[in-house]
């Protein structure tokens, strides 16, 4: 015990030594007072939970704050030694896809559920960049319960965003392709012609949180970026920030920047169910997974669905329209009223706000045409 209270006694003298010789005035990251205010104590609480995308490693990391704590990895879209997530037989098929077994991705963006615009706490939705995915992960049990492939994309870096009370989450093809029932290779040299910019909405219920891919949006060849949804005033729709307006296929960094604008692409969800509902999509043939997770049982099943139904805007002119942005936006906002949508132009150092009255007057006026 003697030996204890000098070891102690020692890094008192030595932290008094240490603090003694710090300039007077000058204030640290490691000082006392600034630890103890993230300080947690063992066995107590995080005030919020922080939701970190894994990139590369493909998976959802927890993190608490203030103390920064790593509280836990979420197993999403990689295979998981640690707990065997991806090598058991009872979670591989949740990494099944129309291309096989993919035991890897990237996991690039994180959306939580909301209710009247506002985060509920009930699911955590996840995107894989590389084979276009959407997790959806239930924050009851902290786990992946469910993974839906997209069809008809290339590229997942738009996604996952949500509406305003989860009835959608949304996702656009970062690259233009062709749709799937374009039986056989499509020559680059029809490009604009016959490569789509593919807008996917996933309905998510109401109490239980499952998803299905509800339809698709087939717009012109862009490449889709940031999103988000409109709320209050604009609620029913959604906008869309893009860039390669030129719809190059080569050489992106010069050939699809030429344009003095780009645009932030509004889409009227409302009018597309509409649209729906009138029978107006056309059923295409393709192949995606739905991979689901049974907590009771604890294993997980992988469904192979055959047909997307998808609305053309070349024929349906009222639910796309293309507002002018400088070039190549990277962000897209809301304010919380819903006014006003912001947007950030990449190659362009601008910030425009477009303002969703004037939208409205001016599809009115036929000043903004559809598509």
């Amino acid at each position: 015990m003697k030996s204890l209270k000098l070891l102690g006694l020692s890094a008192i003298v030595a932290v008094t030594a240490l603090t003694g010789c710090k300039p007077k005035g000058t204030e640290t990251a490691v000082s006392g007072d600034a630890a103890q205010k993230v300080y947690v104590a063992p066995g107590k609480y995080d005030e919020f939970y922080n939701f970190v995308s894994g990139g590369f490693n493909g998976q959802v990391n927890v993190y608490g704050l203030p103390s920064g704590r790593l509280l836990k990895v979420l197993p999403v879209f990689s295979v998981n030694p640690e707990n065997g997530y991806g090598y058991s037989e009872e979670t591989k098929p949740m990494l099944e896809t129309s291309h096989g077994f993919i035991p890897w991705d990237d996991q690039h963006h994180l959306s939580l559920s909301q209710t009247n615009a506002e985060v509920d706490g009930r699911w955590l939705f996840a995107n894989a960049n590389n084979t276009p995915r959407v997790a959806r992960i239930d924050l009851k049990t902290f786990k992946t319960v469910e993974i839906l492939e997209l069809p008809n994309s290339a590229g997942n870096h738009s996604s996952p965003f949500i509406t305003e009370n989860t009835e959608y989450v949304v996702a656009g093809t970062r690259f233009a392709v062709p749709t799937d029932d374009q039986n056989g290779d499509v020559p680059i040299n029809s490009f604009k012609e016959n490569f789509k910019g593919v807008i996917s909405f996933i309905g998510v219920n109401k109490e239980t949180g499952d998803m299905n891919l509800s339809f698709q949006i087939e717009a012109p060849g862009v490449n889709f970026d940031l999103s988000h949804a409109g709320k209050g005033k604009s609620h029913g729709w959604f906008f869309f920030s893009c860039y390669n307006s030129e719809q190059a296929n080569s050489l992106l960094e010069v050939n699809a920047s030429q344009n003095d604008k780009d645009f932030i692409m509004a889409v009227n969800w409302k009018k597309a169910e509409e649209y729906l509902k009138a029978g107006k999509g056309r059923k295409v043939k393709t192949q995606y997974a739905h991979n689901t997770w049974n907590e009771e049982t604890h294993t997980a099943t992988s469904e192979m669905k055959e047909e997307v139904t998808v609305l053309d805007v070349a024929e349906l002119k009222d639910i796309c329209y293309f507002m002018p942005t400088p070039k190549s936006p990277h962000g897209c906002d809301v304010d919380p009223t819903g006014e006003y949508i912001i947007g950030s132009g990449k190659l362009a150092a601008l910030i425009l706000v477009h303002s969703f009255s004037k939208l409205l007057k001016a599809i009115k006026n036929k000043e903004l045409a559809g598509d």
